[in-house]
């Protein structure tokens, strides 16, 4: 049988905390190969699994680690980033004024130019046609009221959240650390 040969870009390393639960599930925490051996030769990590690929130097031979585990427990942190993404994903990647999916952007529910900030608690994601319909109106003058009102997430409702969203690609070592169904593997 013909055995072909997988590029080591195409194998990501899934990041564990200390406590084996995966640094973050949305997006997934995930290293490059390059970043997987650093951490590893540095003795930041245990391999806790690895891949059929290997990598070669001067003088080894190396399996690429699918599954790491840091040595050290890195605390959660307790409160969200507010980034765009962050954004999305407390909406659920839905526009909140039409609940279209695609073309997503953010508005400022009270516009950034009646005073409006640029915050957890004013901001909700908009697909691009409601966004220019809206413009700098205020919600009810607008007849654009959100499904649902901007508020500061907590992690946990993000990560919820993140498991509606499995990735496009999940190997089967990672399987064990993960709250996704085996059945999306490829």
């Amino acid at each position: 049988m013909f055995h072909q040969a997988v590029r080591p870009e195409a194998c990501p390393a899934l990041v564990l905390n200390a406590d084996y639960r995966p640094l973050s599930y949305y997006p997934l925490s995930l290293w490059s190969w390059q970043d997987a051996i650093k951490a590893v030769f540095l003795d930041r990590v245990n391999i806790v699994s690895e891949y059929d690929t290997v990598i070669h130097s001067p003088n080894a031979v190396f399996k690429l680690p699918s599954v790491v585990s840091l040595k050290t427990y890195v605390k959660p942190s307790r409160t969200p980033a507010f980034t765009r993404f962050n954004v999305f994903l407390r909406d659920k990647f839905t526009c909140q004024y039409c609940g279209a999916h695609d073309d997503l952007t953010f508005d400022h529910v009270i516009p950034r130019s009646r005073g409006g900030q640029t915050t957890w608690e004013n901001v909700v994601t908009a697909c691009s046609p409601c966004n220019l319909a809206k413009g700098g109106d205020m919600p009810k003058v607008a007849g654009m009221i959100p499904a649902q009102w901007p508020m500061v997430p907590t992690v946990n409702q993000l990560h919820s959240n993140g498991r509606l969203f499995p990735p496009n690609y999940l190997h089967q070592s990672w399987m064990d650390y993960l709250y996704w169904d085996a059945e999306l593997d490829p």
